[in-house]
């Protein structure tokens, strides 16, 4: 006989059987026009696509709907040629009863180094004018000071704010750790939510049975969220323990562009949350709408798709985001050393341990990754030393949470260290020469300015002018002619509307010949 029980289903679900609660609401932040397409398309997701879904967004029922971060604004201003700025006022126009998020990085935004607190409270006055009410920041090295002006300056607006306790896994990386950085963050910038941020992938269920009952113990009545990645395959049942257990809202995308290297799907997590007697408030046949528009697009451009993974334990060692590592396969195959990529993961997790275990999120993954492949390539650890390197191991990023191994702290003094200044201090305010410099542009432009140099900003404007990206603009009907051209390798094809006709006919390589 079959049980249908919760219990038993909690059972199934390696849950151990705990009753469930069974009136209590979980909330879901949405991902998908995020960290979803940023994990999955490489933030190719393009203003057109979310003004498409948008209208069904605003009719699902999500808690909040996470939009921007800064590679948002760095991938439309640099690759797609799009005002990342007019993206944000489209989806807050075509989703007017949705409640959009935004995340800031810590004091450099979407640069490497830091940048002027004018620049950073402007950023968060504009992310506000331009409709968000949720804002929220996390610091690669969770050095709360390098984010509380920012999260306060937000509340001061009227915002509801969130900072991210962000997960990693090392000897330094303690519960008692997390659970010091949640009270700073409700101590110095008194945030409504506190945002379990697992970029890596790499929380686990024993470790999520301790770690979530430490934090609620603390935060007292404030939202606790839980955002990981599915990169070992244990993010949903993570999400599922971290409910049980009494985390209020969960971060999930909508599949296709779910799993893989992005959030688990919005379908699967809904209906086993619902199936252990929780109360979730979204419509699943409206998600189902979105999940068919998404599949459509990938479909049509040839993007992919997320798809469950295997457990891969190698990924706890080097603990490298989804993106870094195609990054690493084209750099070996471009040196001609693609038979050495085993090698390098291997030598990023050795990097990371010697520089006292970052977590290896922005901008701390790829100062530790670009060492870890100037390692390999040079053939002699430490003969190069990259300056952000310097700069982290001298502390001007913020406090490390241990110390560098000391023969390498000692070579990469020896590569010019002491020439780094040892804390950023008080960097001079950059807006009033921007302004001075455009002062006929808006306080969008100006802000790009700051942290994109050189032409970028101008030819991003002169893109848009022009009516768009042609390397970036979808053609339906192009799509479509590409589609049928490819259907079969030989034949005639036809397309026909009322006023269009294309006959497609492919021969097979002898006739072509």
């Amino acid at each position: 006989m079959i049980q249908t029980s919760s219990e038993s289903i909690a059972s199934v679900m390696g849950l151990g059987g705990r009753p469930a609660n069974s009136r209590r609401e979980i909330k879901i932040i949405d991902t998908t026009l995020r960290d979803a397409h940023q994990s999955l398309w490489a933030t190719r997701m393009r203003t057109e696509h979310i003004v498409q879904m948008a209208p069904d967004f605003d009719k699902v029922g999500f808690e909040q709907v996470d939009l921007v971060a800064p590679i948002q604004f760095d991938v439309a201003v640099r690759y797609l040629k799009e005002d990342p700025w007019e993206r944000v006022r489209l989806a807050h126009k075509n989703a007017p009863n949705t409640t959009f998020r935004a995340l800031i990085r810590s004091r450099n935004i979407a640069a490497f180094d830091f940048l002027a607190d004018d620049v950073i409270l402007a950023w968060v006055e504009n992310l506000y004018a331009n409709g968000f009410r949720v804002i929220g920041s996390f610091d690669g090295l969770n050095d709360i000071d390098n984010i509380a002006p920012g999260l306060i300056r937000a509340k001061e607006l009227g915002a509801t704010t969130f900072g991210a306790v962000s997960f990693s896994e090392s000897p330094v990386h303690t519960d008692e750790l997390f659970v010091s950085k949640a009270i700073e963050l409700i101590e110095k910038a008194d945030v409504d939510a506190i945002m379990l941020k697992d970029a890596g992938g790499l929380l686990t269920p024993d470790r999520i049975r301790s770690l979530v009952p430490a934090l609620k113990e603390v935060i007292g009545d404030k939202s606790l969220e839980i955002h990981s990645h599915c990169l070992t395959g244990l993010a949903p049942l993570v999400y599922l323990e971290a409910v049980e257990l009494g985390a209020d809202a969960l971060h999930l995308s909508i599949a296709p562009l779910a799993n893989g290297n992005a959030q688990p799907a919005t379908q699967t997590v809904v209906r086993d949350l619902r199936a252990l007697g929780y109360t979730v408030n979204i419509d699943s046949a409206r998600v189902d709408t979105i999940s068919t528009q998404i599949a459509e697009i990938a479909e049509a451009e040839g993007k992919p798709l997320g798809v469950p993974v295997a457990y891969n334990g190698l990924h706890y060692m080097h603990q490298l985001p989804g993106g870094m590592l195609s990054n690493f396969e084209s750099q070996l195959a471009t040196a001609g050393l693609s038979d050495r990529y085993d090698e390098l993961l291997l030598e990023t997790a050795r990097v990371r341990e010697e520089l006292a275990y970052p977590i290896m999120i922005t901008p701390f993954a790829q100062f530790v990754g670009t060492q870890a492949v100037m390692n390999v390539i040079s053939g002699e650890r430490y003969k190069l030393v990259p300056n952000e390197i310097k700069k982290y191991a001298l502390g001007y990023y913020g406090k490390l949470l241990g110390p560098i191994a000391p023969d390498i702290l000692e070579k990469i003094i020896a590569n010019g260290a002491s020439n780094i200044a040892l804390e950023p201090g008080e960097i001079e305010p950059m807006l009033p020469a921007l302004k001075a410099l455009h002062p006929d542009e808006s306080i969008d432009f100006i802000l790009l300015r700051a942290m994109f140099a050189g032409s970028q900003v101008d030819e991003m404007k002169k893109t848009v002018a022009a009516g768009g990206n042609p390397d970036e603009i979808y053609g339906p009907i192009l799509g479509l002619i590409k589609s049928l051209y490819a259907k079969s390798p030989t034949g005639t094809q036809s397309l026909k509307t009322t006023d269009l006709q294309i006959i497609l006919e492919k021969g097979d390589s002898e006739d072509a010949a």
